[in-house]
């Protein structure tokens, strides 16, 4: 096997190992023992159809002809998915860094206590800002959390509401798309009946055990919510809101208002859209549902001796403990990405997220008033970083932006979305003025207008959140964490898991292209012709060795495949 090729490099055994081993199978190839041990039957009569492998270099080229293909845009889609700033000093450290990538899940605490803190900075980071008791560690994406917040509610329900058959769960129609699918493929199997609405009309009955809004909503409107709960509440239904993690530094945090669980998608901290993920979803509960949350909570103990230590402390996944006990499937799912948004609230510190976040909400408010001096409507006073435009026409619209390569959101009905985001500028601005309107408009950042639904409480106190401001101290504090991991920097692994990260530096070094990382998932299909080439050559080629007619690429971790 020649050295330059991958499989020499990454896949084992070695000659020499091989050899070693048929010797004491008393074979003289591989092809033989095959022979021997493969019935002929099922055996393919022809090579497999695929192209003849590359090496890493030659791989790494024809990857970025592909990336080419995509169209990177300046994107205001929103959706949940935002471009973001990640620090250099996570990207180098964390991101690019295999003493954080290669590491193997945290079931041993003492290899592990480097990502266990990080990954107790992340549950702190979600239950500050949310404002409820308890985080989990991670789950996989914004969908998946909603869903497992409706299961958690339908398993919890009183023996009356489980007697009398309880099982409507409602979801507010402000809801992101690709959430209410998610609710709906997990809903079927267990018998729940999704009933979809408006909050400010929808009347809770007995039959009710739950429901899902939006926080802001799908677009952009941040909603009084705390009636609606009430009124749930009154018929013993528990309320989980999907929010928007960045948006909780300036608004009334959801467990103020009476929210039983909060969900969503930690990306804003600092994480690249990559089309869609992977992403750390984050999911924060009352401090009665900590025997029921999903996933891993990490906790705080002691030693023998006295000194503290980290462990995950509730685990409800049914591969750690009995299968009649477990109350989920879903374990410590987006660990390394959670880590980066740990990372990224450790940097800012509380002042620096509440900075951004007011940054991006004063764009917001400015683009709106410059829209409506210009006469454009504008849907909402009440906004973070998302406005919807009323009446415009929207097909000039579109053709503007087009133009100025911008990507906005198209709604049925006419309306427009703009989305901002942390590195949105002034002169930005001024272009979506003028694209939305047909004017020559010269923007500029406009004030904060949250008014009664601003966030008064204070979050991030702890000290860990106020130490490493500058590159140096934060690039300390990560190797710090690193040093404490046992991951492929120090040694081989013994345990065995699909969870192991042995995925070579060659096929990571394209994730933080920008071709491939600024990406948003609903960017239009013809600015995503790598993404869709590549994914449809892995597709092709899995169908190829697998025997089946297609292959599809979600879900994206063995926990959903199980369901």
């Amino acid at each position: 096997m020649s050295s330059t090729t991958f499989a020499s490099r990454h896949i084992g055994p070695r000659p020499e190992d091989a050899k070693s081993m048929l010797d004491e199978v008393g074979f003289n190839s591989i092809d033989e023992l095959i022979s021997a041990t493969i019935p002929q039957s099922i055996r393919l009569s022809a090579p497999l159809d695929l192209k003849s492998g590359e090496s890493e270099h030659e791989y790494l080229s024809s990857l970025r002809v592909a990336a080419s293909k995509n169209e990177v845009r300046k994107n205001y889609l929103g959706l949940g998915y935002y471009p973001t700033i990640t620090p250099p000093v996570i990207q180098r450290n964390v991101l690019e860094n295999p003493g954080w990538y290669t590491a193997y899940t945290p079931y041993q605490a003492e290899i592990a206590q480097g990502r266990l803190e990080a990954l107790l900075n992340f549950q702190t980071v979600v239950s500050d800002l949310t404002g409820l008791e308890i985080a989990n560690a991670s789950l996989l994406d914004e969908g998946t959390a909603a869903a497992e917040g409706m299961i958690m509610f339908y398993n919890g329900r009183s023996r009356a509401k489980a007697k009398t058959g309880a099982n409507k769960f409602f979801i507010d129609n402000s809801v992101f798309p690709q959430t209410r699918d998610v609710m709906i493929t997990r809903a079927e199997p267990l018998d729940i009946e999704l009933v979809y609405g408006d909050y400010q009309s929808h009347s809770f009955d007995e039959t009710f055990f739950g429901g899902l809004v939006q926080y802001p909503s799908d677009r952009g409107e941040v909603r009084k919510y705390a009636s609606f709960v009430e009124e749930a509440h009154a018929v013993e239904a528990s309320i989980v809101v999907a929010a928007d993690l960045l948006s909780l530094a300036l608004l009334t945090p959801p467990g103020e208002w009476g929210a039983d669980c909060v969900v969503g998608n930690s990306q804003r901290f600092g994480v690249p859209m990559g089309f869609g993920g992977p992403h750390a979803a984050f999911f924060s509960t009352k401090e009665s549902f900590k025997r029921n949350i999903p996933g891993r909570i990490i906790g705080v103990s002691q030693d023998r001796l006295g000194n503290q230590g980290l462990r995950m402390a509730l685990q409800t996944r049914e591969q750690h403990i009995r299968r009649e006990k477990a109350t989920s499937n879903i374990c410590t799912a987006q660990a390394l990405l959670a880590v980066m948004a740990s990372m990224y609230a450790v940097y800012h510190g509380a002042t620096g997220i509440r900075n951004i976040a007011n940054s991006i909400h004063t764009h917001a408010t400015g683009l709106a008033s410059a829209l409506r001096s210009s006469g454009v409507e504008v849907a909402f006073s009440n906004f973070f970083d998302t406005i919807c435009v009323t009446g415009a026409n929207q097909a000039e619209v579109k053709s503007r932006a087009n133009a100025a390569g911008v990507n906005l959101r198209y709604f049925e009905n006419g309306d427009v979305g703009v989305a901002l985001h942390e590195g949105v500028t002034v002169n930005e601005i001024s272009e979506l003025a003028s694209v939305i309107s047909g004017l020559d408009i010269t923007a500029s950042a406009g004030d904060v207008t949250l008014g009664e639904l601003s966030r008064t409480s204070d979050f991030l106190t702890h000290p860990t959140f106020d130490k490493y401001r500058s590159e140096t101290e934060m690039m300390r504090y990560l190797k710090r964490l690193e040093n404490r991991d046992l991951s492929l920097v120090h040694s081989m692994i013994s345990l065995g898991s699909c969870t192991m990260k042995l995925n070579a530096a060659s096929e990571l070094m394209p994730i933080t292209w920008p071709e491939f990382a600024e990406m948003h998932p609903y960017a239009p299909t013809s600015q995503t012709v790598g993404y869709t080439e590549v994914l449809t050559t892995l597709e092709n080629d899995l169908a190829e060795i697998t025997g089946f007619a297609g292959v599809s690429l979600q879900p994206n971790s063995g926990a959903q495949g199980e369901y």
